[in-house]
């Protein structure tokens, strides 16, 4: 078999919803977003949600942290060794910062972690990538680390760039406890009426349905730092529009809803502490990205990073409005499975 090196276009079937309104410090505004998937039913359930958010006045949101990783694993001849040269690399986080300044303009060390197994070393090098979602600049910053590293410490070897305690596209508890992406919160307050109208619930209804089915459903399932219903589903429709590596739903998903009931209205929130977006970068040059990140308001002129964290907002806010939206259909028994036969296998027989 010979690899194909002709590039061919995958067509998949793209909707906008909302306008969803976003309210906060980094983003202030109504935005229609594009979602690409297959599962039809996924446009109709995130506008409602969407619908209802903006009847309620809106999504509040804000971005707490933001990073990228990239780690290495060394080895040494023993624990003594493996100690003592992590000791010393630690000390020298000032060289560090010039020689990832040769690799980018954009990114910057923020912090280092680090764990030695037996005569191993992972190494877990964090950095700021401004609009870039940066998976390429934290591997380059990383590999010119790693010649530095080797050529000043003599007592250690070169095992991989990349440790999987970075960790990339993989489900973990790290990502969650240290970050990977941007780290996004999203509440929003909808009264009994709103949720009667357009959601079809009651606080009390989506509030429990949370608790017994989002956090101890998933205790049982043994998920990791994972209590949600279906954020995948929002991120890939989102990342597949936008341009975005897809597979970085993974980590991306692994967010929590937590939900009371105040006043007898529903409050409702949506964390996701690993976002992973950016506008420029490797899938950002095709047409119909460049319209959709225009489109969004992620093009503007503004400092670095800014617009990465318009995106990253804008995802997580599309994530709240789905999850909302499906919650609230799942405590009426029947709706999850009318609603599918309704939008597809009816479609499919208009085919």
């Amino acid at each position: 078999m010979r690899w194909q090196t002709n590039e061919q276009i995958a067509t998949i079937p793209m909707r906008f919803i909302g306008p969803i309104k976003i309210i906060g410090p980094e983003v202030d505004a109504e935005v229609i977003v594009p979602l690409a998937t297959y599962e039809t039913p996924l446009w109709p359930s995130t506008h409602r949600g969407a619908k209802a958010c903006m009847h309620a006045g809106g999504i509040r949101a804000i971005v707490i942290d933001e990073r990228m990783t990239r780690s290495v694993v060394l080895e040494t001849d023993s624990i003594i060794d493996a100690h003592e040269a992590l000791i010393n690399i630690l000390q020298h986080k000032e060289v560090m910062q010039t020689i990832i300044a040769e690799t980018s303009r954009f990114a910057r060390l923020l912090d280092i972690h680090s764990q030695v197994v037996g005569n191993l070393i992972y190494l877990r090098f964090e950095y700021n990538t401004a609009d870039a979602a940066g998976h390429n600049m934290a591997t380059l910053a990383t590999d010119r680390l790693l010649e530095w590293i080797l050529l000043r410490f003599k007592t250690l070897r070169y095992v991989s760039i990349s440790g999987n305690y970075c960790c990339d596209k993989k489900n973990s508890a790290v990502n969650g406890i240290l970050g990977r992406g941007k780290y996004v919160i999203t509440e929003v307050t909808i009264s009994k009426e709103i949720c009667k109208k357009f959601l079809k619930s009651t606080p009390d209804k989506i509030v429990q349905l949370n608790i017994k089915k989002n956090l101890i459903g998933n205790i049982l399932a043994g998920s990791v730092r994972t209590a949600n219903a279906h954020f995948a589903n929002m991120l890939l429709g989102f990342y597949l529009a936008t341009g975005q590596d897809a597979a970085n739903i993974i980590e991306g998903s692994q967010g929590l809803v937590h939900a009371e009931v105040r006043n007898e209205d529903l409050y409702f929130t949506v964390t996701l502490p690993n976002v992973i977006v950016g506008t420029v970068g490797t899938g950002k040059n095709l047409d119909f990205v460049q319209e959709n990140l225009r489109l969004l308001g992620c093009l503007d002129e503004r400092a670095p990073g800014d617009n990465a964290r318009r995106l990253a907002i804008i995802a997580a806010c599309t994530v709240l409005c789905g999850e909302l939206s499906l919650l609230a259909a799942q405590t009426n028994q029947g709706e999850l499975m009318k609603s599918h036969v309704k939008l597809e296998r009816h479609k499919k027989t208009e085919d």
